[in-house]
């Protein structure tokens, strides 16, 4: 006999819960929706522009069963389009060490703060085990620029009031300039920025002014996008004012663009800074003995401070079983102390290059995982600023990616930790080691500002004539 009341069929339960996750969806759309219409003007995100930066990675993240990619596809998709769009490290979003327990998207600190409806529907999503599409990890990135964007806005406004301005007011050329450069000033600072003494900002601007060898170049920066801004809107200008005058949307739309601009004109430091360590390392493998990294001459360009402890922490230091100690370029140039602008919810650091030839193997394999020989065909043609294409790879490398897939199937996972091993010996200078971190706090600036980071020039010297005296003492035996 057929049993009455409801139908608990498979295929009428699978129903159900599919329409819990188009619920979970629509409530995790709405709540990002909400956000992005509730920004300062001129700060919405061209979200075309944002899936023509991520759609490339997404296909080559794993999906579950509804396509979709998982909290830790997530995770690394929103982390590499700050990083490699604007230099940002997002607070909550920071490298994990490689370990398996890492925060996830909704445990980001600005969303938690600023968006908890949206961490809810995060929760809600993850719960279902639905997973984000890809028109949803655009709608995120979009939500958590504009949030940040945000931030910038108060800087802006702290920036008139420290120059007795108002934000109703229309400002010539120059006190625009005025105002822009004491944004840049309050960003750099970062959250040991005061927003509120008049007098220590102003005396805080032209100490910087007399003494800084950036400053030349901070406000050339500023003019440049002043002048950027002037020609996008050249059409809706008015030509008969005898005199540019901007109101605060012109302000805002300017510091929408530094804001977003700032990492990859600050990258043109880490450039110099690594071709300084490229030239310490004679072997050309990456490495920069620990000695000759303490050891620069007092007119050097750069003078690298940071303690032992520090470097062997966040993974760049190498300790080999005789004892030589080596400085890994690429870790080190990834590392917090190459943080700078470091406010409550991000800072500004130097981009990772290996995340550019990552998103370059994402683009041509669009799936998690590929063949050796197809890794290795696209390898051997990819130019990184110190290798150019084509490239041989060495014989012991292939063996390497061999044995990788012969682990996995006669397949190599994209973004596994072995094939990131892989990258770092096939682009030393561009590709961190991915050292397991015993705790993934240490990968982090906000770590480093409560512990000792960096040696004074007397404990620098000291350093390099211990590690000097310990290699002659090596060599002797």
């Amino acid at each position: 006999m057929a049993a009455s009341g409801a139908a608990s069929s498979p295929s009428s339960i699978r129903g159900s819960h599919m329409l819990a996750v188009e619920e979970v969806r629509q409530s995790l759309q709405d709540s990002m929706q909400e956000v992005l219409r509730g920004g300062a003007r001129g700060a919405r995100s061209g979200l075309e522009k944002i899936e023509g930066s991520i759609w490339q990675t997404y296909q080559a993240l794993p999906k579950n069963e509804f396509g979709h990619i998982g909290p830790r596809a997530v995770r690394y998709l929103v982390h590499n389009y700050f990083a490699k769009e604007h230099g940002w490290l997002i607070k909550g979003l920071e490298p994990h060490g490689h370990q398996t327990d890492v925060s996830e998207v909704h445990e980001v600190n600005i969303l938690q703060d600023k968006a908890p409806a949206l961490v809810e529907s995060l929760l809600e999503s993850q719960r279902a085990g639905r997973g984000l599409a890809l028109q949803d990890a655009v709608a995120m990135v979009a939500t958590l620029e504009r949030l940040i964007f945000d931030e910038s806005v108060i800087l802006l406004h702290a920036a008139y009031k420290l120059n007795s301005m108002m934000p109703e007011e229309q400002l010539d050329e120059q006190a625009m300039h005025e105002v822009l450069a004491s944004y840049l000033v309050l960003f750099e600072m970062g959250q040991k920025a005061d927003l509120n003494n008049t007098e220590l900002h102003r005396a805080l601007k032209a100490r910087a002014a007399e003494v800084s060898s950036n400053w030349p170049l901070l406000v050339e920066f500023e003019r440049d996008s002043m002048h950027n801004h002037l020609y996008a809107n050249r059409d809706t200008r008015n030509p008969f004012m005898p005199v540019e005058m901007f109101d605060f949307g012109d302000a805002v739309s300017i510091v929408e663009a530094m804001a977003h601009g700032y990492g990859k004109w600050q990258n043109t430091e880490c450039q110099q800074m690594k071709q300084e360590l490229m030239d310490l390392d004679t072997e050309g493998n990456g490495l920069v003995p620990l000695g000759r990294f303490y050891s620069q001459p007092e007119n050097a360009e750069y003078h690298f401070t940071e303690t032992r402890e520090y470097l062997r922490q966040i993974g760049a230091l190498q300790e080999s079983s005789s004892g030589d100690l080596h400085v890994r370029i690429a870790n080190y140039m990834t590392g917090p102390s190459n943080c700078i602008a470091s406010s409550s919810y991000y800072s500004v650091c130097c981009l990772n290059e290996c995340e550019s030839l990552m998103n370059e193997l994402e683009a041509k394999v669009l799936a998690p995982t590929t063949t050796p020989q197809r890794l290795l065909s696209l390898v051997v043609n990819m130019s990184s600023a110190s290798v150019d294409a084509p490239h041989t790879i060495p014989a012991a490398l292939e063996q390497k990616l061999r044995l990788i897939a012969k682990q996995n199937s006669g397949q190599i996972p994209l973004h596994g930790r072995l094939f990131a091993q892989w990258m770092h010996y096939a682009f030393p200078h561009e590709c961190p080691y991915p050292q397991i971190a015993e705790d993934a706090s240490v990968l982090t600036p906000t770590y480093w500002q409560k512990e000792k980071a960096t040696v004074n020039r007397t404990e620098r010297a000291h350093l390099a004539r211990a590690h000097a005296a310990s290699q002659v003492r090596t060599s002797n035996h």
